[in-house]
């Protein structure tokens, strides 16, 4: 590996989020000064989001202090992650990037057009990182399921890189998988089941956890997320799970003996820190 490549400067976007560090590639080892993360308001415009992104990116570059050439991002699909244009549409989060190159709007933004931009998949970043991380690589495959704003799935083979399973649009009950199992059921079904609106899981479990309501919620959840576990895990012959996410805060809340003792299931340890150690790795 040449010595330009040995330190990446790896991104984490998610719905609401960016997570940006150096990455020093020689033990994927994460510069702590270099972290930083801020708020992103998906739902604004797209100059708006990319001067977030190339804001965040440059308090970054800031914390290193020698010249980046290389930036790894994990982001969450749809997405062409070789043309690097966002194909998100009615998710909640990134309307406005619809089509457009991200390459070019980030590179505009930072103003280094020289600087190379590669992409991969978050939920198979994540799912790589963690693999590696949590010295799970014993293991012949592992698949990997992020819940939170949009649900990921991922597979890892021992000898491969992680890939995007991208199951999140497989048919389930009156829609899809994906609407189901992600942040906005959880609101939707709870005002549905209550009467009452709440602006996320969070503030759910926060204000409601001794209701009836928040009782039959986490049982009907827990009936969607082991169905979406039986099939990923016939489709690819493997009950081998890394659950990670912001819903996967509340595991010990979800979990249950009942309806999960089949699947072997670790939590994810090391959240956005596996994702940027995974957007690292596609260098």
């Amino acid at each position: 590996m040449s010595e330009n490549h040995s330190y990446i400067l790896a991104c984490d976007i998610g719905g609401t989020h960016i997570t940006s560090a150096i990455v020093k590639t020689n033990g994927w080892e994460i510069l702590s000064p270099t972290l930083t993360r801020v708020h992103i308001n998906s739902t604004s415009n797209a100059k708006s989001i990319f001067q977030q992104w190339a804001d965040n990116i440059k308090s970054c570059i800031t914390q290193y202090n020698s010249p980046i050439n290389f930036i790894g991002i994990a982001m969450p699909g749809p997405f062409d992650y070789d043309k690097g244009i966002s194909l998100m549409k009615n998710q909640d989060k990134y309307d406005s990037l619809y089509k457009l190159s991200i390459t070019d709007g980030i590179k505009h933004e930072l103003q280094i057009p020289s600087i190379e931009i590669k992409y991969i998949n978050d939920a198979a970043a994540f799912l790589q990182g963690e693999v590696y991380a949590q010295k799970l690589d014993n293991e012949d495959k592992v698949l990997g399921i992020t819940l939170g704003t949009g649900l990921g799935s991922a597979v890892w083979k021992k000898g491969i890189k992680a890939f995007d399973a991208d199951l999140w649009q497989q048919k389930y009950g009156n829609s899809i998988f994906e609407e189901y199992l992600v942040t906005r059921w959880f609101t939707y079904r709870f005002h549905e089941l209550s009467g009452t609106k709440e602006n996320g899981f969070k503030e759910i479990i926060e204000n409601h956890q001794n209701t009836d309501a928040f009782e039959i919620l986490i049982q009907e959840y827990r009936i969607h997320l082991k169905d979406f576990l039986t099939f990923f895990s016939e489709l690819h012959q493997c009950k081998n799970f890394v659950i990670g996410g912001n819903i996967s805060k509340a595991w010990d809340i979800i979990h249950d003996e009942y309806y999960f003792s089949e699947f072997k299931i670790t939590k994810a340890l090391y959240a956005e820190k596996a994702a940027l150690i995974g957007a690292a790795s596609i260098f």
